[in-house]
């Protein structure tokens, strides 16, 4: 399914700077970050919880999140001119949704997400690095939440731009940041990596999925990564705080 996109201009414009965006993309730590973001119990055999040790993390917050507390003044829908189903619900240390997912291939130019590749490619995410440069969508994990609306204004909820986040699909579980913004009425959308890590078709124009993935996004200062570009921090950040809100809520 095609990606829904939103331009750079308009991701200026909600100045990210007074959010706290943070840090910076380098090669290095983008090739890992695939691996990095499918590190979880139940997801890799180093650190599988169990059998008879009780839930693995990924069962505890799919329970955790199979109710929902709106927090939202109204519904998103998952494509534009679709009806709108979509609440986005509250935690007590994070907000939830479930929705499709919509590939985002913005960002840094790279053999997977360029003009050729991604007829609505931007070169600009809404989140920055550490140096000022766009995100690499084509290596980090990160996920898309909607401008800042009627709907729910994400800044006025403590949700800071480069905030850790998890997807959970099928069984599995990736962790990543919140990396850039689309449409005011639009939700369901994470970067070519996240959808790669999940084993999703990542490509921005025959990619995604149309259902059955729920996003978690962390609250508060705390919660962004002092490198959003370094999946290895942001995925031992995400399952601290993984923990800390299953004990929380």
């Amino acid at each position: 399914m095609p990606a829904i996109r939103l331009v750079a201009p308009i991701a200026a414009a909600i100045a990210f700077a007074a959010c706290g965006s943070s840090s910076v993309a380098d090669d290095s730590s983008a090739d890992a970050s695939v691996d990095a973001s499918a590190t979880d119990a139940g997801t890799s055999g180093d650190a599988s919880t169990p059998p008879d040790s009780g839930p693995s993390l990924i069962e505890r917050l799919m329970a955790l999140t199979a109710q929902c507390s709106v927090a939202s003044n109204g519904r998103y829908a998952t494509d534009q001119g679709a009806t709108p189903t979509i609440d986005i619900c509250r935690l007590n240390g994070a907000f939830f949704w479930k929705a499709d997912m919509d590939i985002d291939c913005d960002g840094k130019t790279t053999p997977q997400c360029n003009r050729s590749t991604d007829p609505s490619y931007s070169n600009q995410t809404s989140v920055s690095d550490s140096q000022g440069n766009p995100l690499d969508a084509a290596n980090l994990p990160f996920i898309v939440l909607p401008l800042p609306g009627s709907r729910f204004d994400f800044r006025a909820q403590g949700i800071k731009a480069g905030a850790a986040a998890i997807v959970l699909y099928d069984g599995q579980l990736a962790y990543g940041v919140f990396g850039d913004v689309g449409p005011s009425s639009i939700i369901g959308e994470a970067s070519y990596a996240m959808a790669k890590a999940m084993g999703i078709d990542p490509s921005p124009t025959t990619g995604g999925v149309d259902s059955g993935v729920t996003y978690l996004v962390f609250t508060g200062a705390g919660a962004v990564p002092s490198r959003v570009e370094d999946p290895q921090e942001a995925a031992a950040l995400g399952q601290s705080l993984a923990e800390q809100l299953l004990g929380n809520n």
